[in-house]
């Protein structure tokens, strides 16, 4: 009696009365090709657009691996073929080929993975018709539900300026009183009547909102190179020292000239503006 192989690893199985004195031979083999089966590593190197796995009878080949590391220089999305088509097959597959790789074993529908991408894929072995499905580690947009990702589940730490794209943030996903001055490097302040308005010299900008009148002073050092945007309703005064440099009113600003004030040692600005 001839031998025969098991349908999915091609593991020999010696006829009855067969292979005296050799079969030894053959169990080495097939403990080999059971020892790759359950924990073998491939480094399998793509090239061009088209690559077949192979798994032989009775003989350690590539398709007995159980994972397989993508790597190679292919010239575009490589197809791989799972050879024969009669076997089911499972194999955790990384991609790091640079290109998609797309896997096949018959009519029945194909699996693609893309580059940089880790997954499960199974073969059913089901012949001309068979099919190659994949159970992706990967987490897509698509995927998250939009009630999945909550403030609470987010670490302070874990949401950094260079995570954030430019036109992300908006004015319209910002709610009213989620700015604070505590959040951003800016001192707003607001103020009414006479009161007069002391500002921080470490805020990179400077807010005002000021309605009625009162004084707006900037001594010595303060605010060098920085901007000073002021909106209110009323008289607004806006003095500072001569020893401040750089110091500009932003574009909102409503005031028309100043005067220097010798004595004072402060140039002061005045002027009635309506909101």
């Amino acid at each position: 009696m001839a031998s025969t192989y098991t349908d999915n690893l091609g593991i020999e199985k010696p006829g009855s009365g067969e292979q005296s004195g050799t079969w030894g031979t053959t169990t080495n083999a097939n403990f080999d090709i059971i020892d790759r089966a359950i924990n073998g590593v491939l480094d399998l190197s793509l090239t061009g657009t088209t690559t077949t796995l192979t798994t032989s009878d009775g003989a350690l080949s590539d398709g007995g691996y159980k994972v397989l590391v993508l790597g190679g220089s292919p010239t575009g999305t490589n197809t791989i073929t799972i050879d024969p088509n009669d076997q089911d097959k499972v194999y955790l597959v990384k991609n790091s080929s640079g290109q998609s790789a797309t896997f096949t074993q018959g009519s029945g529908g194909d699996a693609t993975l893309i580059d940089g991408e880790t997954a499960w894929i199974f073969a059913d072995g089901a012949g001309a018709g068979a099919q190659v499905q994949k159970a992706s580690f990967n987490i897509t947009t698509a995927q998250i539900l939009d009630d999945a990702v909550t403030t609470a589940k987010i670490a302070d730490d874990n949401v950094t300026t260079a995570k954030i794209a430019d036109d992300n943030v908006t004015t319209a996903k910002i709610a009213d009183d989620a700015a604070t001055s505590a959040k951003v490097d800016m001192d707003v302040q607001t103020k009414s009547a006479t009161a007069s308005v002391t500002l921080s010299a470490t805020a990179v900008q400077t807010y005002v909102k000021h309605s009625g009148t009162g004084t707006l002073s900037v001594g010595v050092g303060q605010y060098d190179g920085q901007t000073i945007n002021i909106t209110t309703t009323g008289t607004m005064t806006v003095s500072w020292s001569s020893g401040s440099q750089g110091i500009s009113l932003g574009s909102d600003t409503k005031i028309a000239s100043g005067v220097y004030d010798s004595t004072a040692g402060y140039w002061f600005f005045s002027e009635t503006v309506t909101s």
